[in-house]
């Protein structure tokens, strides 16, 4: 068979398809056009006079007109999250923290804050505090705490620091004389406490005598910082930070491990758990700013240090509590700040090449409106939220592993984490550096030289204070977050 014989047979086979699909769209098109003419004479037949009515088709019911309703505020709200599910659940999420948050915080401030008592109103709790007498936040907690029912030791290195805490005129604030450079003798320091603990105390001679449980020892480093730049700062300055800001600390905790880490018989009790609480301030170390070295070097390292500590503890059920300082307003314990213009900045005493390369913009980020360690115009959170913070971790109501109090302690946490180093140091002031000294030779020689001449001389001021701490810098308004 040839192919155009095969051609012609598929065009005989495919006219029956073609008749079948045509007479399928008439037959459809006749439908539609019969029933058309069907309505209309119906409806003709129906409305026409001259009908008899036992003949006149009866109308079929129509439906009503469609009458155009305004939505009701429920329903267009309704239509709204339809139409928005994430937001709306952004926005549920967000008020459920906010209800939770306002809900717990009312909860927490109505909450009576008492340590436990005897019978006879005998003081039966006793509070470590690890920290410098003469730091505001060591007196102000440890008056708080004795006058909510502790018996408070503070721990002393000094003859200076025990007349320190005799100077608060408190019966149930105590010196703990720990010489942390003596192990041998600081291991007998712990023995001591240990048997006062374990030996039954009276309140008052005559009274029924109790037994003393130990629930907390509070770490609270020095938080006294220079601000400089890498390049001004002596290395005896860094080996002086961390002797007594590193190092102090660390062997502070190792002194306590042996008594936290055996059980104090309590004659019938419940052996008591004692807590740990380690103080940092947390913003200069979420956002390690220029010209704040020594404070972000050492506020990282005793977070690290927390962290391990944590680590070795929770298998011996000893908590260990990271609280992580805001600023506070300790104007009840320093004296009032003070006025007119701002003192000279300590910028002028650096060699000419220190100054060229950060003179500008260490007075820069010291004068920015969102400095390091405060908010310019803000006084920083009450005392009373600190207070009530560690209270709440000694008794267990706080019982998470970091906890953050005081201005800034959040929201610099969320800026360190998320927000652009380059974004954050351009807030603070920080600019490009055009211009830059030429190198001489023996310029670091004479700057030392200079350097030592004027510690000999007494000519700084601030680092005449305490000769084994180094020199804290105030900012512009004559303000120290800390002292």
């Amino acid at each position: 068979m040839s192919a155009d014989d095969q051609q012609f047979l598929d065009l005989l086979s495919s006219i029956p398809n073609h008749i079948r699909r045509y007479s399928g769209d008439v037959a459809e098109y006749v439908d539609k056009y019969v029933d058309k003419v069907a309505d209309e004479i119906r409806d003709t037949l129906a409305t026409a006079p001259w009908v008899p009515d036992s003949v006149r088709p009866k109308l079929p019911d129509r439906p009503p007109p469609v009458q155009i309703v305004a939505m009701s505020t429920y329903e267009r709200l309704q239509d709204w999250i339809s139409r928005h599910k994430i937001l709306t659940g952004i926005i549920v999420v967000g008020f459920g923290y906010a209800t939770y948050r306002t809900v717990r915080a009312g909860k927490l401030l109505r909450k009576t804050r008492r340590a436990k008592r005897a019978r006879n109103g005998g003081r039966l709790e006793v509070v470590v505090v690890a920290g410098s007498p003469t730091l505001p936040l060591t007196r102000s907690l440890s008056l708080d705490m004795e006058r909510r029912g502790f018996i408070v030791f503070i721990v002393c290195n000094t003859i200076e620091d025990e007349v320190a805490v005799q100077s608060l005129s408190r019966p149930d604030i105590k010196p703990l004389g720990i010489d942390i450079t003596d192990p041998p003798n600081a291991g007998q320091s712990i023995e001591r406490f240990a048997t006062y603990l374990q030996s039954p105390h009276a309140a008052v001679p005559g009274a029924k005598a109790n037994y003393l449980a130990l629930k907390a020892v509070i770490l609270i480093p020095s938080l006294n910082y220079q601000t400089s730049p890498i390049a001004t700062i002596p290395p005896s300055n860094f080996a002086d930070l961390f002797n007594t800001h590193l190092l102090h600390p660390i062997l502070t905790v190792q002194s306590f491990l042996p008594l936290l880490t055996s059980r104090i018989p309590t004659h019938g009790e419940k052996p008591a758990t004692p807590k740990v609480l380690v103080f940092t301030p947390s913003i200069i170390s979420s956002i390690n700013p220029p010209f704040h070295a020594p404070e972000a070097t050492v506020c990282s390292a005793l977070s690290a240090f927390t962290e391990v500590l944590t680590a070795e503890l929770r298998p011996l059920g000893i908590p260990v509590t990271h609280i992580q300082l805001g600023t506070f307003d300790f104007s009840g314990f320093t004296p009032a700040p003070r006025t007119g213009p701002p003192a000279p900045t300590e910028a002028a005493l650096w060699p000419e090449a220190a100054r060229l390369a950060y003179a500008r913009n260490y007075v820069s980020q010291a004068r920015s409106a969102v400095a390091a360690g405060r908010i310019r115009g803000l006084r920083g959170s009450s005392l009373r939220d600190l207070h009530a913070a560690v209270f709440d971790v000694i008794d267990g109501t706080e019982q998470g592993a970091v906890v953050r109090v005081g201005l800034g302690a959040g929201l610099y946490g969320l800026v360190g984490r998320f927000a652009p180093r380059g974004l954050v140091a351009w807030m603070m002031g920080i600019r490009q550096v055009g211009e830059l000294s030429t190198w001489e030779g023996g310029s670091s020689s004479s700057h030392h030289d200079s350097t030592s001449e004027k510690s000999e001389s007494g000519e700084d001021g601030e680092a005449g204070e305490a000769s084994e701490f180094i020199p804290v810098t105030r900012d512009v308004d004559g303000h120290d977050v800390w002292k």
